[in-house]
């Protein structure tokens, strides 16, 4: 994973996925792309690249509650446990 880009990990969304991940804390979102599979510990459902977690104020901590929402599946059907189809 670059980590100069604006973009995640995530264990099953589809690459190319945009998606916003909002920091709980302090309000701050960014968009990244879906470009790698992970993260691979218990608890942790995004891993955002050291670019994307600077601008939403997570890099001195390294982890951060946060919420995230697909903003954009491309021509992709995305369904799976929390989400709802989306039609392109």
């Amino acid at each position: 994973m670059n980590a100069s880009l604006l973009t995640a990990a995530h264990r099953s969304l589809p690459f190319g996925t945009k998606v916003k991940v909002t920091n709980k804390r302090n309000g701050k979102s960014v968009v990244v792309r879906i470009n790698d599979r992970g993260p691979f510990i218990r608890g942790r459902v995004i891993d955002v690249s050291r670019a994307a977690a600077k601008n939403i104020g997570m890099v001195s901590s390294g982890t951060a509650q946060v919420c995230y929402q697909i903003v954009d599946a491309g021509n992709q059907k995305i369904a799976g446990k929390g989400l709802k189809a989306i039609d392109g």
